[in-house]
């Protein structure tokens, strides 16, 4: 699915240059589940971003399904994180006045749903996270494990191909963890999503996902 050659990523401030990905070459297959680990400052959370279309490579090329992204401008990004990628945050990003399936109608909204069916879309995204009973309640009314069920969900939206997940189970106690965790496992075995999540818990890394790529200094270590 993905397919990434010699990506360099250099980040210039006045005169200062920091390297946060150097010379990356890595293949990540349809329909895994792909966990990113390493140290703080890695290089973890740029190479997501690069995936996404939220950042692009100072150098080397990035290819999904074997189109080059790195080539892309900024509208053509756009439409492919719109139309190819879901994004689960740690910290949900969810709208504070809006309820969960407004929240998930919002992203519906952004992928051109006619309106009147974005309500009934979203309410069944959500029951497919487990959370159709708590559709009409706040951010604020939610437990952290709802609002991620509810990110979870908004990721969902647009049907993407691929889930990317930055630290997923990081604002979350460990019973809850686990649950966030055989969720987007269930995603993956039931309609094949592939997934790449950045995470600090190896055990996690270990017992869910089919590859693990360790960063360090922004390099690939395995």
């Amino acid at each position: 699915m993905y397919e990434l050659n010699g990506i360099s990523k250099v980040y210039v401030t006045g005169k200062t240059h920091v390297n946060a990905l150097n010379n990356l070459s890595i293949k990540i297959h349809k329909g895994t589940i792909v966990a990113i680990v390493g140290k703080s400052g890695c290089g973890k959370s740029t190479l997501l971003n690069i995936l996404g279309g939220m950042d692009q490579p100072s150098s080397g090329t990035l290819l999904y399904e074997g189109i080059d992204l790195s080539r892309f401008n900024s509208p053509k990004l756009a439409t492919y994180r719109r139309t190819e990628v879901g994004i689960v945050f740690q910290s949900f990003n969810l709208i504070p006045p809006f309820n969960a399936w407004e929240n998930v109608a919002m992203a519906l909204a952004i992928g051109n749903v006619a309106r009147n069916k974005r309500k009934k879309m979203a309410i069944d995204l959500l029951e497919k996270v487990g959370l159709a009973n708590r559709s009409g309640h706040l951010p604020s009314e939610l437990s952290g494990g709802e609002c991620q069920r509810v990110s979870i969900a908004r990721a969902l939206a647009n049907n993407p191909k691929v889930i990317l997940a930055d630290e997923p189970t990081g604002n979350l106690d460990s019973v809850t963890s686990k649950q966030i965790m055989d969720l987007l496992k269930a995603l993956n075995l039931e309609f094949r999503k592939t997934i790449v999540m950045v995470t600090h818990e190896l055990d996690y890394a270990q017992n869910y996902s089919d590859e693990i790529l360790t960063l360090h200094d922004g390099k690939i270590l395995n």
